[in-house]
Formats: structure tokens, C-alpha cells, sequence
């Protein structure tokens, strides 16, 4: 079921071009919110997909919805010999991820590309795997993309997907719901001064597909073999899932 408060914002603009500017206006200030807002677990769960994604031995890697390029960058210096192509559809925090990547000297080991998740510039079977972090809630249409998303993966080559979810255990949740839906969107707004945006974050991940409806979604786009693993007290998952 939508959300009722993203269908109205998506009443006078597309979700793609609502979050296109939200994420326009707060590329400043989102890394240092980031890493506030998930007490920098954020960066923990980021290491165990790139575990995952090294222990299958995937050096052409596509990272959808780089964002400021965290994934890409860890990526990039703790897999040797791989190239990222990184790719988003906001300017502004490609510009961001622009500066990091060049500051660590990684410019030729990471292209930026600027483009929709559902028209994405390479070629059938251009990588040996594909990465998004934080970013499937963030699509408009989101069978359409993971379906792009599998279109660049070869056969035999894999999706990893680490995405915000709701907790199973009652006390979590609540706990987690009070920081969310209260505290977090407080803290947003005086830092980066946009109310929309820390009152979209749990609205999205509110309205996200609960981990098994997500992984049959995975499965109706063409991927098979899907796991999910849980993440602190599953506040988070990672999914891996096989292009046939």
C-alpha cells in the first residue's frame, strides 16, 4: 500500500523529480547527517556488502544510486582491480561524490555517470555485478529498474541491494519508530533545513515491500537464488540475488 503522505507529495511533480531535488537540495549536508543519524552503523553495514560483493569476485561493478559514492569509494580501494561505474540521478551529490572520489585518488578507478536507475548507459551485460544502497525505496517505478538493473548484469553475475527495513520484534520497532518518524526528522531539519526531506526517509521506508515481498519482486524481474540477511535487529537487510 503507498504511503498516503508520498502519494500527495507526488501529486504536482513525479516521485523520480521530488526526490531528485530533495536529494539536490541536502547533498551538503548528507554525508555529516548521515553518519549522525545512523550512529555511523551505516558504515558498518556498508563493509559487509563489500565482503559480499568480493567474495564473488566481481571486478566491473555498476554501484545505482552511488549517492555521494561511499559504497563505490569502499568498494574501489578494498577490491583490487575493480572498476566502478557509479551512477545517480542527482547532480548535486555527484558533484560530492566527485570531490571524495578525487581527494582519495580514485578518479580512474571510478566513472561517474549521471542517469535514471530505469535508463541506465551500459550496454547488455556490461558487469560482473550491481550494487544499490539506500536506494530501491528511492525509485519511482521499482520492478522497471531492478529490471534495467539485471539487463547490465551478465549471466551467472549478481545484485546486491542493502535497503532500510521495518523490524519484526515489537520493542525494536517501537523504538525504532519513535527515533524515525520523531527524533530523526527533527534533528534533519535544523541541520539541513529542508523539511521535506527527514520526514520522506521513514515515510519510504514506511511504504517499502516488507523482505519477503521485495525478494519475490526480485524473482519476478528475473533474478533467482534471492537471500536476505538482517541487519541490527532487522533494521536493515542485504539481498543478493543471481542473474540466470
Amino acid at each position: 500500500m503507498n504511503n498516503p503522505h508520498i502519494t500527495n507529495m507526488e501529486n504536482t511533480e513525479s516521485k523520480s523529480e521530488m526526490v531528485r531535488d530533495m536529494f539536490n537540495d541536502i547533498a551538503p549536508t548528507y554525508d555529516k547527517l548521515n553518519h549522525i543519524l545512523s550512529l555511523d552503523i551505516d558504515r558498518l553495514w556498508r563493509r559487509r556488502v563489500v565482503g559480499i560483493v568480493r567474495r564473488r569476485k566481481a571486478k566491473r561493478i555498476l554501484d545505482i544510486a552511488t549517492g555521494t559514492g561511499d559504497l563505490a569509494i569502499a568498494m574501489a580501494k578494498h577490491i583490487e582491480g575493480s572498476a566502478i561505474y557509479a551512477a545517480d540521478f542527482s547532480s548535486e551529490m555527484l558533484a560530492i561524490a566527485r570531490q571524495k572520489i578525487e581527494r582519495q585518488g580514485l578518479d580512474e578507478r571510478i566513472t561517474l555517470a549521471e542517469c535514471n536507475a530505469e535508463n541506465i548507459d551500459l550496454a547488455d551485460e556490461a558487469v560482473d555485478l550491481a550494487t544499490v544502497a539506500f536506494g530501491v525505496r528511492n525509485f519511482e517505478h521499482q520492478k522497471e529498474a531492478l529490471a534495467e538493473i539485471r539487463r547490465t548484469i551478465k549471466s551467472g553475475g549478481h545484485l546486491v541491494v542493502l535497503e532500510f527495513s521495518n523490524p519484526r520484534s515489537a520493542l525494536v520497532k517501537w523504538l525504532y519508530r519513535t527515533y524515525s518518524h520523531r527524533l530523526l526528522p527533527a534533528i534533519g531539519r535544523a541541520i539541513s533545513h529542508n523539511n521535506k526531506a527527514y520526514k520522506y526517509l521513514p515515510e519510504s521506508i514506511d511504504s517499502f515491500p516488507a523482505p519477503e515481498a521485495f525478494m519475490q519482486m526480485l524473482t519476478e524481474v528475473g533474478f533467482h537464488s534471492v537471500t536476505k540477511r538482517s541487519l541490527s535487529f532487522g533494521i536493515a537487510h542485504i539481498y543478493v540475488a543471481k542473474r540466470p
